[in-house]
């Protein structure tokens, strides 16, 4: 492919896929140019440095994410869906997790994601600095989930590069099983028929983000139960003992 037709959304796309299968480990011009029948200089002359074509690719899959409307859905609902559609992204690009703390990561994709959280929050009636910290919460919450496929994706790339990874992630379990056995509440679970140790419960994910909402939503009922608390005090007549 000629440079000539070789566009940046090309390069994109197929560093987006080159991401997904083998990792940020997996990612260098070369492989790139060979993907896309090219020259690595090429793929050099329309993005610039690795480290642009990560942020470029990663503002891709920002977005992916889905931006459900509070006016329509209700700012809960809409909270809960967005944060979902966040955490199904970076469970499909789970590369993505690991590069946020070695990668500029900053885009329209990101920027249209972290507006519209806002403006998520602002309708439940987090006001300022609060609507921040409200989306960030949730933020948080869902990378903190995604680092646990990240981590198994990460992992199981490096025991593919030094030999059989099924045979080496049994042995990993079994190791771990061992060390759980020492310890009443991790053997009850191991001794459990049809409990997996090496993962975690059903629904995990879907309680916790419940468990988040219900404690903003309670911030917001004891603020605004407090405010009006406040203003009918103010407001009553013969409080005044002066």
């Amino acid at each position: 492919m000629a440079r000539e037709t070789l566009t940046r959304d090309q390069i994109v796309r197929a560093a987006l896929e080159l991401l997904d299968a083998d990792g940020l480990e997996g990612l260098n011009m070369r492989a790139l140019g060979r993907r896309l029948d090219s020259a690595a200089t090429a793929v050099y002359w329309h993005v610039g440095a690795k480290e642009d074509l990560i942020s470029l690719a990663g503002d891709r899959a920002w977005s992916e994410v889905d931006l459900p409307d509070p006016a329509e859905h209700g700012w809960r609902e809409a909270a809960s869906r967005m944060a979902m559609s966040l955490y199904a992204m970076l469970s499909r690009h789970t590369w993505l997790v690991q590069a946020f703390g070695a990668y500029p990561m900053y885009g329209p994709g990101k920027a249209r994601h972290d507006d519209h959280s806002l403006a998520v929050y602002e309708t439940a009636g987090f006001v300022g600095a609060e609507a921040d910290r409200a989306a960030g919460t949730v933020f948080t919450f869902v990378l903190g989930n995604a680092l646990g496929p990240a981590a198994g994706a990460s992992f199981s790339r490096k025991l593919a590069r030094h030999g059989d990874p099924e045979e080496q992630m049994r042995a990993n379990r079994a190791e771990a099983v061992e060390v759980a056995m020492q310890f009443p509440r991790l053997r009850t679970r191991v001794e459990t028929p049809s409990a997996d140790y090496a993962s975690g419960p059903d629904g995990g994910f879907e309680f916790g983000l419940h468990t988040v909402l219900d404690g903003l939503e309670g911030r917001i009922k004891r603020t605004s139960a407090g405010t009006a608390c406040g203003a009918g005090m103010v407001a009553q007549p013969g409080n005044d003992h002066s």
